[in-house]
């Protein structure tokens, strides 16, 4: 049997039990809801951990990138949502997934977008030599569906729902029968900081959302599908009447930031980084791992929270906090520990990390650290039960 003492390191470890009362989890809190629950793939980009996900009960996937779109359709996932605005050149890509038979939903939030979509399947326009017309969508069992993006809370992207431009957007794609519905993603949720404040964020992002929806369809538009969604909101919102699906990303691992949010708790992340001790600087308190920014990424989301994790919470080998340890530092290799009460609390480092100690790191962001890694062990406990591929890619 393989275990933890036979990995190379720094490693990326998939705690398989954790992920599975993740996904648990949140399957049970949609279903309660009554909505459908599309993850979002982009935190493993991994076909075994999707599989988890649809095999609990989730109905299509959601995806940042045609890469992701590509290799999860190849596996044998058909009904994906391609949630990144779609930029004039990959509109190309996106026909060529749907002539194969892909069912794909993209994005767009402006009027130059929808225009150059509808242009482009009006005249089978793919950017490639396969040339998609949209009889010919129809003819090969896929079919491209179109969403328009909504900014429910001025965080990034998105038309207003009160704005004109949805109304002309929504005309535009209609004519060439492409308008599916509306989504939206609250990212500002991820600045929230207590449960009443999350709950309230869930709401608004649902009833902004569906707002739209009946702004479309007063004006004679067709709008089935309604999809919101992010971590945070998706196990906070009270109720969801109006949407109906979620898509939600991160949970599937979880991560410091969540855990800053009170949406789960460090023991629940299944996500961590295998490192080993090489070295110390006994005076300043530091233990030395091979686990710098470039195993762990230099995401540093929870600086904004009330407490900062530094680049990662440090645990045992079996995965239990060491209380007051962090990667406080971190270079490109090197991953430098230390005790949140400086020097004198972290006295000892020799004794207490020898030479050769290895250590896991739980992440600020899931996404974020798994893209410095090739794959994950699959753990539970000290055993090595699998080794899953993932990738990356535009």
């Amino acid at each position: 049997m393989t275990t933890l003492a036979d990995l190379d390191t720094p490693a990326a470890l998939l705690d398989e039990p954790r992920m599975n009362r993740a996904i648990a989890r949140m399957q049970q809190r949609m279903d309660t809801l009554g909505v459908a629950l599309r993850p979002h793939v982009k935190t493993a980009k991994c076909v075994e951990v999707a599989r988890r996900q649809r095999e609990a009960g989730a109905r299509g996937i959601t995806v940042s990138t045609l890469k992701e779109a590509s290799e999860f359709f190849a596996a044998g996932f058909d009904d994906i949502t391609y949630a990144i605005g779609l930029a004039p050149h990959r509109i190309g890509a996106a026909l060529d997934l749907v002539r194969r038979g892909c069912r794909l939903k993209v994005v767009v939030d402006s009027l130059a977008a929808a225009s150059a979509l509808a242009a482009a399947t009006r005249r089978g326009d793919t950017g490639a030599a396969s040339g998609v017309s949209a009889a010919a969508r129809a003819d090969a069992g896929g079919r491209l569906d179109v969403l328009v993006e909504i900014d429910t809370d001025g965080h990034r992207a998105g038309i207003s729902p009160e704005a004109p431009l949805l109304l002309e957007v929504g005309t535009v794609l209609h004519a060439a029968g492409l308008l599916a519905g509306v989504l939206t993603h609250c990212g500002a949720s991820y600045g929230c900081r207590s449960a009443a404040t999350l709950e309230a964020m869930a709401e608004q992002e649902r009833s902004r959302c569906v707002r739209a929806a009946e702004r479309l369809r007063a004006a004679g538009l067709p709008c089935p599908i309604v999809s919101v969604g992010s971590t945070p909101t998706a196990l906070f919102a009270r109720a969801l009447p109006g949407v109906t699906e979620v898509r939600a990303g991160v949970y599937v691992f979880y991560d410091l930031v969540m855990a800053g949010l009170g949406v789960c708790a460090p023991d629940d992340i299944a996500l961590s980084v295998l490192t080993t001790v090489i070295g110390h600087q006994p005076d300043k308190g530091w233990v030395l791992t091979d686990g710098g920014w470039m195993a762990m990424s230099r995401d540093r989301g929870t600086q904004a929270q009330p407490e900062d994790q530094g680049y990662g919470l440090v645990c045992d080998e079996a995965g239990a906090v060491l209380e007051g340890w962090i990667v406080n530092q971190a270079n490109q290799e090197h991953g430098i520990v230390e005790h949140r009460g400086g020097a004198k609390a972290g006295a000892d480092v020799q004794g207490r990390f020898p030479i050769g100690t290895r250590l896991r790191v739980l992440p600020n962001h899931a996404c974020a650290t798994a893209a410095q890694h090739q794959g994950y062990a699959v753990v539970d406990g000290a055993a090595v039960k699998a080794r899953w591929p993932r990738f990356s890619g535009w």
